[in-house]
Formats: C-alpha cells, sequence, structure tokens
C-alpha cells in the first residue's frame, strides 16, 4: 500500500466562464478533431459509453466528483443563503430556480474527467456549507452527494448516473437521478434534475447543456419548467448555444406566474406576467467568474479515498502534459481497484458504501440516502 504522503493532492481551478485563465483545466490537444474521430472510428453509434476508458490525452486533471462537488461549493455568491431569505414561499422559490441554473457550469469540448473509482470521495467545505461525495457504484458509475450547512439549517442530497451515448456525430451524456434541496427552517423541499451534457463532433465541434429541468417544490405547490437550447443557426453555425427559457407556475392552477428567459452562462430574466416587470435573478459573472481552486489546510486529515489524492499523481502530470507518465499513472489507479475486485470475488464479499445508503428500483432509478445528519468539516477549503 502506498503511503499517503508520497502521493500528492492536486487540486485544480474549477471550470469557469469562457475567456478566463484556466490554463490548468483547459488543454487543446494538437489536432484535437482528428484524435476523437480516431478515437470512436471502432464505435457504433447508439453504443453506450459507460465502460469507455479514455487515455489520458482526453482527461482534465479532476474527476467527475469533484467537477458535481465544485457545482455546489465553487460560488461567487452564496446563492443557497439568498434561497433560505426569501420572506414569502414565491420568493424563495425564485432564488432555488437561480441557484439551479448556477449549478450549471462551462464544459471544454474534446477533454473529460476521470470516471471515480468505486469508494472515491470529495470532501470541501466552503465556510459553514460543508459537501461529501462519494461513488456508490463503479458501473453503472452512480454517484451521491450530501452537503449541510447548520448555521443555515440547508441540506442537500443528490443521485446522480451519467449515461454516454455515441450517436455517430456526436455524444450525449443523459444524467439520470434526482437533486433533492431542503430548507429545514421553512419545512420546504425542493426536486429538480439536471441538463444533458451534448458533445457535437460533427459538421461544427461543439459542447452544450441540453434539455429540459424541472424543479418542483412539494410543499408549496410551485413548479419551474426551463429547457437549455440553442437558438437558431444554420449548420451550426452562428446562434447562440447557451439559452435557457422556462416558466413558473403553480401546480393547482397551472397559471404561469413568471416567465424566465436568458442565457446560463451571462444573464437570466424573470417576468412577472402580472404586471409585466422584469428583473434579473441570475447574473453567471457574479457567480461563476474568478474562481479558485481549493487548498487544502490539514493534509494528514485528507482521507485515502479522496478523490485529488487517488488522481493527483495523474492530474499532475496531465497538467504537465507529460503524456506518458499520465498513462502510467492512470493504469496503477485502476489496476489497483481490478485487484480489489478480484479480492472481494474470491471471497464472495460484496462493497458498501461507508457514507451512504443505496437502493435501486426501474420505477425510481438510484436513491442514495446519507447515514449522517451533518456533514463533517473537511480538510479541503474551497476559496
Amino acid at each position: 500500500m502506498v503511503k499517503k504522503e508520497e502521493k500528492k493532492i492536486v487540486l485544480t481551478k474549477p471550470l469557469s466562464l469562457e475567456g478566463e485563465s484556466n490554463s490548468d483545466t483547459t488543454y487543446t490537444a494538437p489536432n484535437l478533431l482528428q484524435r476523437i474521430l480516431s478515437l470512436f472510428k471502432n464505435v457504433r453509434p447508439g453504443s453506450d459509453l459507460t465502460r469507455f476508458e479514455l487515455p489520458p490525452l482526453f482527461n482534465l486533471p479532476k474527476s467527475q466528483l469533484q467537477c458535481y462537488g465544485e457545482s455546489v461549493y465553487c460560488t461567487g455568491l452564496n446563492m443557497l443563503s439568498m434561497c433560505n431569505k426569501g420572506q414569502s414561499p414565491e420568493e424563495r422559490f425564485i432564488y432555488v430556480v437561480a441557484w439551479c441554473i448556477s449549478t450549471t457550469r462551462p464544459a471544454t469540448f474534446g477533454v473529460a474527467p476521470f470516471n471515480p473509482i468505486l469508494g472515491e470521495t470529495h470532501h470541501v467545505s466552503k465556510g459553514n456549507l460543508n459537501v461529501l461525495l462519494e461513488q456508490v457504484s463503479h458501473h453503472p458509475p452512480v454517484t451521491a452527494l450530501h452537503a449541510t450547512d447548520e448555521k443555515e439549517n440547508i441540506e442537500m442530497i443528490w443521485s446522480q448516473q451519467p449515461v454516454p451515448k455515441f450517436n455517430g456525430t456526436s455524444v450525449e451524456a443523459k444524467v439520470h437521478g434526482k437533486r433533492k434541496l431542503k430548507l429545514v427552517n421553512h419545512g420546504e423541499t425542493y426536486e429538480m434534475n439536471c441538463p444533458h451534457l451534448l458533445f457535437k463532433i460533427l459538421p461544427i465541434p461543439g459542447v452544450n447543456w441540453v434539455g429540459n429541468v424541472n424543479i418542483r417544490c412539494l410543499e408549496t405547490g410551485l413548479v419551474a419548467e426551463l429547457s437549455y437550447r440553442s437558438s437558431h443557426s444554420f449548420l451550426g453555425l452562428g446562434g447562440n448555444h447557451k439559452v435557457i427559457k422556462g416558466k413558473i407556475f403553480h401546480s393547482s392552477s397551472l397559471k404561469v406566474l413568471y416567465e424566465v428567459d436568458g442565457h446560463w452562462d451571462s444573464t437570466v430574466k424573470l417576468k412577472d406576467t402580472n404586471n409585466g416587470s422584469v428583473r434579473v435573478i441570475y447574473d453567471a459573472k457574479q457567480v461563476i467568474s474568478g474562481l479558485k481552486a481549493p487548498t487544502v489546510k490539514d493534509a494528514k486529515s485528507v482521507w485515502p479515498t479522496e478523490s485529488a489524492y487517488v488522481w493527483g499523481e495523474t492530474s499532475q502530470e496531465i497538467m504537465n502534459k507529460n503524456w506518458e507518465k499520465a498513462r502510467e499513472a492512470k493504469q496503477v489507479v485502476e489496476e489497483e481497484q481490478r485487484k480489489l475486485l478480484r479480492e472481494r470475488e474470491s471471497k464472495q464479499e460484496s462493497w458498501n458504501p461507508k457514507h451512504f445508503t443505496v437502493a435501486y428500483s426501474k420505477e425510481e432509478g438510484w436513491d442514495c440516502s446519507p447515514i449522517h445528519k451533518w456533514v463533517s468539516n473537511a480538510p479541503i477549503i474551497a476559496q
């Protein structure tokens, strides 16, 4: 077993708005499109890419767990506190819609995060918000998230299962699962899903969030329907690919109370259908601009399962653009997992998550429930 102090703990900048200097998370390989076409030349359209192994050349220097976590703890504004401070159910719901939009982060064409190993964790604190993620299944890949803020009395529980499929000229990663946000002081629970990620290879390479997001407050009956889409363009040329449109209504009357319109990478506006007034409810520059990498406060307390530790060597070599060493480091991680699997199978042992109880049904999908009421303070601190 490799001692923890002999390995690197590597944390990189979160994905931020395009045009910002972010050299440690953005890499453009020479002849990138040709490399991608070569990568998929033997893959049939319709194929599930869940088990598809990417060479480090196509990896971000971070795990998928970190990407999920960053969308919660890497923000320029404390939007969760704003949700809690809303004076009425409608006002809180509007802030929750804005917060939901804030979890949409820019992606980079041609690169993807590491597939987390079984039992991998990511544990980060920002202020009073403590965030914990665990990879509770490897095949299929399922991630559980639990975040709590004891001061605000807020709890968040996510279950995420990405299912990437190759469609011939594109790859679409559908994200199955539920996201729950609980404002305990108000006795309100909000359920929502998230958009899908679409990588277009031909005719014009690009990456975009697409699909419909539904947000529902179980107690008040308020519902939001949001659509992530592209504006009209000719053969993929021109147009804007980060459009978001939607509406907020009450489930009992179906009367539209507000209309949502804008771009998730700039501003999103809300129009009151009663009086026609318009206001900005989300400004991406305030929320996902100028974000900094988390820092290690206490290296000795970092768990061996921490993403930044598990993939530390691989991430460092990717950032150094030393692809052969990155490949070797990634193989060490993956071979260790195969060894552990063989040992469990020989002993007829099953693996169980450490921080969540997990259930699955065809009707409801994956349900991940945290074992502990509160997430503890983390040795990694978000800026």
